[in-house]
């Protein structure tokens, strides 16, 4: 989902998404289910040689707030977090990891987040559930603990018509950061930045251009 990004961002910006085992070219890779599993994942990923921002979508976000914690010696100029209630706020939404497949993946297209396509091809969808599972878990069981605020900005996004994620959800990210907080919604559901990326893109090259401002310019990553 990521990769495209690359040309839809300023020249300076280098995209480097992660691929998490189980999917995509790592499917034949067993899924990471704990949450220090994943994050050993994403930190071999993330090299703070150069300025970096993070983002995260989703449980993305909970992963790219988790790593951003552990780097607290090389912080990212900004963490982006999207589509994710604030990490110390309670999971209101009924836990379905351990569902038979039938009812897990009624679940989770309830809330749009499996296309049609896969949909439409039990053996394809068959291919995914174990990566499917194996996320669900890592957010069903996240537990947020107490730790300093971080130092670094926070952008903050939102679909305005997301169901599970309001925005009295978001608001509260202002509290894990001693630096600037900004809260933008984006119209559409949980998955709105699938539907057309180029909105989000530019709040994040806005962000990121600010931060090159504040630092007197620096490549992005």
């Amino acid at each position: 989902m990521y990769a495209p990004w690359s040309a839809l961002l300023p020249e300076h910006v280098e995209v480097r998404p992660v691929q998490l085992p189980g999917r995509g070219d790592r499917v034949r890779d067993r899924p990471r289910r704990t949450l220090p599993e994943v994050l050993d994942v994403v930190l071999d990923a993330v090299d703070t040689r150069e300025p970096y921002a993070l983002f995260g979508h989703s449980l993305g976000a909970l992963l790219a707030f988790e790593v951003a914690d552990r780097l607290r010696e090389r912080p990212p100029v900004r963490l982006f977090v999207s589509g994710h209630r604030a990490p110390h706020l309670p999971d209101r939404e009924r836990p379905i990891r351990h569902l038979p497949d039938e009812e897990f993946v009624a679940g989770l297209a309830g809330l749009g987040g499996i296309p049609e396509v896969v949909l439409e091809h039990p053996e394809f969808l068959r291919m995914l559930l174990p990566a499917m599972r194996a996320d669900l878990t890592v957010a069903e069981t996240y537990r947020y603990r107490d730790r300093p605020v971080l130092d670094c900005p926070i952008s903050v996004f939102g679909g305005s018509d997301d169901p599970t994620v309001i925005h009295d959800d978001l608001i509260p990210w202002i509290r894990h950061t001693t630096d600037v907080c900004r809260i933008t919604l984006f119209p559409g559901n949980h998955f709105y930045l699938t539907a057309d990326p180029r909105p989000v893109l530019s709040a994040v090259a806005d962000g990121l251009a600010g931060e090159s401002r504040s630092m007197g310019g620096f490549p992005a990553r």
